[in-house]
C-alpha cells in the first residue's frame, strides 16, 4: 500500500474539528479563520474520497468515513509529538543510549555517585556500563565501542581528550600478619625487600609505571611478583603472603581480614582518575556527561 501524501494541518484540524463538531469553534482553537479551516478538511476529503462530516444547519457530525479516520488521525498526530519530543530530549542530550568503560576500582570510589547523579538528571538516558581495565577502554573508544572511558592515569593518545575527575592517594597493601603491618604509616622503603603484586603493565602502562616510580623515588627497584588484573585479586594474593602492593587509597574498601591497609611517607604521589572521550565526538549524551562528572568532581 502507497504511503498517502497527507498534511499534518489537515489531521490536526480534523482531529479537532471531530472533538468540537463546529466549525467556528474549531478555526478560533486553531488560530485560524473558518474559510481555510473548511478548505482544509476538503482536501482531506478529496485524498479519501468521502465526505468525513455531515454539515447542517448548526449541526456538524462525522460520517461513517470520519469515525473510521479518526482513531488513525489521531494517533498519527500522537506518534509524530511523541517522535518530536524524543528527537528534542536525543538533541538535547536527554535520552537515548550512552556506554561507559570503567576501570574496576572505580567501583569503590567515584563511579557510583556518578552514576547516581547521572541517572537522575537524565531519567531517559538508557546507560550501559562496560568493566575494562585502562588499555581495552582506550582501544574501545578508537572503535567506538564505548562513548566515555573512565581509567586511571590516561595515556596521552592522539584523537582522545581526557580531564581529571579524581585524584587518589597511594596506599600500601600488606598481609596483616607481616611484621610490617604493625606500624600505621609505612616508609616506602620499607617495602624494598618484598616482592610485589601488581596489576600488569599491559592493563594499564602509565598506572602501572606510576607505581613503579614511587618505588623508585624511594631508592629501590620494585621486585615484581604476582600479578593479578583486578584489584580484589591482588588484595587476595597479598592476604595469602605472596607480596605486597601499593594501591589507590579507595581499594582499602576491600574488606579481607587477613590484609592491611597502610598509608605511606612521602605520600605525595597521587594517582588521576579521568573521564576520557573522543575529541571529535559531537554526541550531546557524552556533553552532558562530562558535566555531571564535572559536578562531581567538585572544585
Amino acid at each position: 500500500m502507497d504511503r498517502p501524501e497527507l498534511s499534518l494541518q489537515q489531521l490536526h484540524a480534523f482531529a479537532v474539528l471531530a472533538e468540537e463538531l463546529h466549525f467556528g469553534r474549531t478555526a478560533e482553537r486553531l488560530g485560524i479563520a473558518q474559510p481555510p479551516l473548511s478548505q482544509q478538511i476538503r482536501r482531506l476529503e478529496a485524498k479519501v474520497g468521502h465526505p468525513l462530516f455531515t454539515r447542517g444547519p448548526g449541526a456538524v457530525a462525522l460520517t461513517a468515513a470520519g469515525r473510521r479516520l479518526l482513531p488513525a488521525a489521531r494517533h498519527a498526530l500522537d506518534e509524530i509529538a511523541a517522535g518530536l519530543d524524543a528527537a528534542r530530549r536525543t538533541g538535547n542530550g536527554e535520552a537515548g543510549r550512552i556506554r561507559i568503560g570503567f576501570s574496576a576500582s572505580l567501583a569503590l570510589t567515584v563511579l557510583p555517585g556518578l552514576l547516581r547523579a547521572y541517572h537522575d538528571r537524565f531519567p531517559k538516558v538508557e546507560i550501559e556500563i562496560r568493566e575494562m581495565t585502562t588499555a581495552p577502554q582506550v582501544t574501545a573508544l578508537h572503535e567506538r565501542v564505548i562513548d566515555v572511558g573512565l581509567l586511571r592515569e590516561p595515556p596521552d593518545e592522539p584523537g582522545l581528550a581526557a580531564e581529571t575527575i579524581l585524584s587518589e592517594e597511594f596506599i600500601a597493601v600488606v598481609p596483616a600478619a607481616h611484621p610490617l603491618a604493625v606500624q600505621r604509616v609505612l616508609p616506602v622503603e620499607a617495602l624494598a625487600d618484598e616482592p610485589f603484586v601488581l596489576l600488569p603493565r599491559s592493563a594499564g602502562p602509565m598506572f602501572h609505571d606510576r607505581i613503579l616510580d614511587v618505588c623508585r623515588s624511594a631508592g629501590f627497584e620494585p621486585r615484581l611478583g604476582q600479578q593479578a588484573v583486578e584489584w580484589q585479586t591482588v588484595c587476595a594474593l597479598v592476604e595469602a603472603g605472596l607480596g605486597v602492593s601499593l594501591a589507590p587509597a579507595s581499594i582499602r574498601r576491600i574488606r579481607l581480614k587477613g590484609v592491611a591497609y597502610r598509608r605511606i611517607e612521602p605520600n605525595d604521589a597521587r594517582t588521576a582518575v579521568a573521564a576520557t572521550w573522543r575529541r571529535d565526538d559531537r554526541n550531546p549524551l557524552v556533553t552532558r556527561f562530562l558535566e555531571v562528572a564535572r559536578s562531581e568532581a567538585g572544585p
